[in-house]
């Protein structure tokens, strides 16, 4: 393995080792694999680049360190020569953290200085310029993100946001710097570095911008980002000759489908409110869940009934909603119900013969993908080709193998959920 990515949630997992495995034309990409927690087994030793999904985006800051350094030592133990702290394009996090004590923990661990931060991903809107983060023409503290139930997201500057999390110095790498070319970028960093600059927030507004970043950052220990940040790295080993740029390969998956979605987001609910028009949904009673009168047993009640309609369930309130019911039950109480409610649902539809299952929101995901990965007794889901842009088609498991999208809230466009469907059952 000669990359391996830290994650910290599942959809942010799926995000990059999608744009591991697609690279760019014309090397291509690197033989991918996402696992759902830190394995507790050795890698295929044909796979050239890892991903491991953790929930350390919203677990306490000393849990998200010691599962971090978990995964990077078993990541050195696969033999990668790079390692990727891989956090959301919108920068998700506290005040308090996570990316700064997650980054230190690892910049520590590898001796790294001079390590890129940088989460644009231009394909879906989210740019850095001047050290600020964009969504679209927006700032990222105007985008609706200000508003998310976990990790409200009030200053675009990440040098100031990330300053409230680490006391290491942090530098800026300029876009007219990015322009000027690779030799000028590697010089930014390295006055930086001497300054005594830990991290250095990058601009980059285009792709071309990333694939500049990465040849800048070529053989060095750490890099942290986006997924963005990854797609000039395949191009780098392909070039070297230690990889072969033959990253997407997939099989039809069929079978009965179903679509579970836990995502509060404005593009989640777009995608319900459309799929809705032609397609059977079941609005989940989240005060039904919290009370024990809305089970799994609904859930797969519901679903069953409408095989082969593409069903929906879904928990997609309102920012406001979702604020009421926090204030009534707790923050942690309601997600941890629901990531319940979903993962046990999955698990009895996995039962039940279903193999191609669609998930919408990070923390669902991840709840979604670590059951069905534990009932499979099988960690390492294969990238296949890309649905919509940083969300590909996951198949899990090799005799009767499970088709997986597992979608970002804010990601996917607004016919994402039946795409997600018919793309798994397509083999060209």
């Amino acid at each position: 393995m000669l990359i391996g990515v830290i994650a910290d949630d599942f959809t942010g997992a799926s995000d990059i080792a999608n744009t591991l495995a697609k690279g760019v034309a014309p090397e291509g990409g690197l033989r991918t694999a996402q696992f759902a927690g830190v394995p507790n087994v050795s890698a295929d030793p044909t796979l050239e680049a890892g991903v491991i999904s953790l929930k350390s985006r919203s677990a306490p800051v000393d849990e998200a360190v010691a599962d971090s350094l978990a995964a990077l030592q078993w990541l050195r133990d696969q033999g990668c020569e790079q390692i990727i702290f891989k956090y959301c394009s919108t920068f998700d996090s506290t005040r308090a953290g996570n990316i700064g004590p997650v980054a230190d923990a690892l910049a520590d661990a590898l001796d790294a200085k001079g390590v890129l931060v940088c989460p644009a991903f231009p394909t879906t809107g989210r740019t850095v310029y001047q050290g600020h983060l964009f969504v679209f023409d927006r700032l990222l503290s105007e985008s609706g993100m200000q508003h998310h139930p976990l990790t409200p997201m009030t200053d675009p500057d990440l040098r100031r946001w990330l300053g409230h999390q680490t006391k290491s110095k942090i530098g800026h790498l300029p876009l007219k710097s990015v322009l000027a070319g690779v030799h000028e970028t590697k010089n930014i960093l390295s006055t930086e570095m001497m300054k005594g600059s830990r991290f250095i927030v990058a601009d980059a507004v285009t792709d071309d911008d990333l694939l500049a970043l990465g040849e800048t950052v070529a053989g060095r220990p750490l890099v942290t980002g986006g997924s963005g940040i990854a797609l000039g790295l395949p191009r780098n080993l392909i070039q070297a000759g230690k990889a072969k740029g033959d990253g997407v390969q997939y099989a039809a998956v069929t079978g009965p489908e179903a679509i579970l979605a836990g995502s509060c987001s404005g593009a989640t609910r777009g995608q319900v409110a459309l799929h809705a028009k032609n397609h059977p949904t079941l609005a989940i009673d989240v005060l039904g869940v919290m009370s024990g009168t809305v089970t799994v047993a609904n859930l797969v009640a519901f679903i069953k009934a409408n095989r082969g309609l593409a069903p929906l369930v879904y928990s997609s309130g309102t920012p406001e909603e979702v604020k009421d019911l926090q204030s009534k039950y707790g923050r942690e109480a309601v997600s941890a119900k629901l990531d319940e409610l979903f993962a046990t649902t999955a698990q009895q539809l996995l039962k039940d013969g279903y193999r191609r299952i669609v998930v919408a929101g990070g923390e669902t995901s991840g709840a979604v993908a670590k059951a069905i990965a534990e009932q499979l007794d099988a960690s390492a889901m294969k990238i296949g080709p890309e649905i919509d842009p940083g969300v590909p088609i996951l198949t899990l498991g090799t005799d009767q193998p499970v088709a997986l999208a597992l979608k970002s809230g804010n990601f996917g466009a607004e016919d994402f959920f039946a795409k997600a469907l018919q793309m798994m059952e397509d083999s060209s």
